[in-house]
């Protein structure tokens, strides 16, 4: 090169950089570190019945058990809930060292690619040049802040430090033969396929690097050792597309295109993400979703130029193959993106700023590349301005981060944003609703939007459902809800949930008994642990004295199915008392209903009331005395404990 001398950082500069890298980072991601909860978090971190033991062997062994299987990736909340739990602060700041990591990382892939060149022209001051401005530039480049902001995608994070570490342990191999590097670089990349597959293109990718480096592969010495890993990423990523398809829904009229609209897509996808590389700016969670079969044929224009591009830097190869490498290291890392394989965000829209995090760590190589070899070239006042130009870049993405960071709080503060910059973002309109309707005294603009989302798509079956469930607040608007909840049936015939809300609101309907009791079976049968519909019925149930065996028979199982119920425990209680022969049962289920709930005092006097029917006068006197300490104006403890008090005077 001649280069440095020594293919590890410098010391004392290397620690300088991941200091410098780390504070702006936490600078820039600061106001998302208390964030609450987002959408899609829920499906991502570790829910209630996979935190035990039992629950990390199903996370490896259960496809379904998480909602994509990334065992990997879902290993880490695991690790990182029984660390700090639901305290959201632990997993913004784990995202947010990730990927200050990820910029090191890729600052110490740069240095390994620059002092590895021994072209002339390139000393060891351009390399720390090309390092810095590389791993900087990623840092605080706007457009990674869906991914650190958002916890759900820590599989973003996770699965990019996995594929640089397997980066660096193949390249060191490569240089020295070292077969204790391979292993552990294939490792590596295993675990990278586990936390999310893109992580697949690497192989590829490691052979452009070759080519760039040397303008040849060699088969046996780069390829061979690579045909395991090919192997890998295929099955990884068929894997993958199955899943999107049959388990979390990338099926339907949504994703039929044919191959020639999804090639006019890709041209399309690449060159808007590379737009946003350039020029970060108008960001929203959900972008505009683009109507491809009408938009298809002007996007030729789209898949010419790039077409063009290409030719023109393949003619350009013997001068610099640094241009074309970079342009295929970038699409090919967004090639799983760019619409030959569906996804489920596909509904939503064709590009998310997440998609392209991995993408990102080549353009910023090539931008560190750039820079040092300006200022390889320049020296006095233009060097000095070159150096004013990366810092003031650096300032602007720092404040861009940091400001879009700021969005990621709340639900709400998001998707208000959405909406404003994408008012016809149906999906935006639907979350935003949704999370306004947590709030009962939001109800009617929950309404205004969910009714939004449902003008700019007619056949979302979750909008039917939640604006049914706000109008079936109001007597006024019942009708509409049963409408509502009937065509969400139709459109999604096995929604449970819907069937229950449906049999509920029937249920306080004259006259629709029947079809209440009929969507309320249907809804468990089609959930076998879903015990809001099995205690709905249950209370239908409960209603008619002839059906009462069959009522106590569907709380049993309500509690069954979930032993922390306390209502269904208390109105299994109050059925048996009124059966001779189980009253001596219902003694448990109205202890186990205080227990759970130790201020309900309605369960409290039913204690009581059951204790004084078997004799046990002292217990019932305790219970109603603690229900009248609780709640001094409640008059059924008060006139029960005047009576008991009577009848002991006698």
């Amino acid at each position: 090169m001649p280069a440095s001398s020594s293919r590890s950082l410098p010391g004392t500069w290397a620690w300088g950089l991941v200091a410098l890298v780390t504070g702006l980072v936490l600078v820039s991601y600061w106001p998302a570190m208390h964030g609450a909860v987002l959408w899609d978090d829920p499906a991502h971190l570790t829910r209630p019945g996979l935190r035990g033991w039992d629950g990390l062997w199903r996370i490896w062994t259960e496809v379904g058990a998480t909602q994509q299987y990334y065992p990997v990736l879902f290993t880490a909340f695991w690790i990182e809930h029984r660390l700090w739990g639901d305290a959201m602060f632990g997993y913004h700041l784990a995202n947010a060292l990730l990927h200050a990591a990820n910029a090191c990382l890729l600052g110490a892939v740069v240095w390994r690619l620059w002092s590895g060149d021994r072209r002339e022209g390139v000393d060891t001051g351009a390399a720390r040049c090309a390092t810095g401005a590389a791993a900087l530039v990623f840092a605080v480049h706007p457009v990674c802040v869906e991914s650190v902001a958002w916890v759900t995608e820590q599989k973003n994070t996770l699965s990019t430090l996995l594929y640089l570490v397997a980066g660096l342990l193949w390249l060191r191999h490569r240089e020295s033969g070292s077969r204790l590097a391979y292993a552990a670089a294939t490792v590596c990349f295993v675990l990278g396929l586990g936390a999310k597959s893109v992580v697949a293109t690497l192989p590829a990718a490691l052979l452009v690097v070759v080519w760039w480096q040397r303008g040849r592969i060699d088969w046996r010495r780069e390829v061979v050792p690579l045909l395991p890993w090919f192997l890998l990423a295929i099955v990884a990523g068929l894997h993958t597309a199955w899943v999107e398809k049959h388990l979390i829904g990338a099926d339907g009229a949504a994703f039929e295109l044919t191959l020639g609209q999804r090639v006019l897509l890709a041209a399309r996808v690449a060159w808007f993400y590379a737009a946003k590389v350039v020029w970060p700016a108008d960001f929203s969670f959900f972008y505009p979703r683009w109507d491809v079969a009408s938009s298809a044929a002007a996007w030729s224009a789209w898949l010419a130029a790039g077409c063009v591009l290409v030719a023109g830097l393949w003619m350009l190869r013997r001068r610099t193959r640094g241009p074309l490498a970079t342009v295929l290291l970038y699409v090919g890392t967004l090639f799983p993106a760019l619409g030959f394989f569906d996804v489920f965000p596909f509904q939503f829209s064709y590009v998310a700023d997440h998609f392209q995090y991995l993408a990102l760590v080549p353009a910023c190589a090539a931008l560190g590349g750039g820079i040092a070899w300006g200022a390889a070239r320049v020296s006095g006042l233009p060097r000095r301005g070159l150096l004013v130009g990366v810092a003031t870049l650096l300032a602007v993405g720092v404040v861009q981060a940091r400001a879009r960071s700021g969005l990621f709080v709340s639900n709400e503060l998001i998707f208000r944003h959405n909406v404003a910059r994408v008012p016809d973002s149906w999906m935006a309109h639907h979350i935003l609703a949704h999370s306004l309707a947590k709030d009962p005294a939001r109800s009617a603009e929950a309404v205004v939007h969910f009714r939004e989302a449902l003008r700019h798509h007619p056949d979302y079956p979750d909008s039917h459902l939640g604006l049914a469930v706000e109008l079936a607040k109001s007597p006024a608007t019942r009708a509409e809800a049963v409408t509502l909840y009937e065509r969400a049936i139709a459109l999604r015939p096995h929604y449970a949930e819907a069937h229950n809300n449906l049999g509920l609101l029937l249920a306080g309907l004259p006259g629709r008994e029947v079809d209440a009791e009929r969507h309320l079976r249907e809804a468990a049968r089609l959930n076998a642990t879903f015990v809001a519909p099995r205690y709905n019925l249950a209370n239908l149930l409960a209603r008619s004295p002839a059906r009462r065996a069959e009522a106590i028979a569907a709380f049993e199982e309500v509690v069954r199915l979930d032993p922390g119920h306390a209502q269904a425990h208390h109105s299994l209680g109050v059925l048996l008392i009124q059966t001779p022969d189980r009253r001596e049962a219902s003694l448990g289920h109205f202890e186990a209903a205080v227990r759970l709930d130790p201020t309900d005092v309605d369960a409290l006097n039913s204690l009581a009331i059951a204790c004084a029917q078997l004799g046990r006068l002292d217990r019932a006197g305790e219970c109603w005395r603690r229900a009248l300490e609780l709640d001094p104006k409640f008059e059924p403890a008060r006139e029960n404990l005047r009576r008991l008090e009577q009848m002991r005077a006698r």
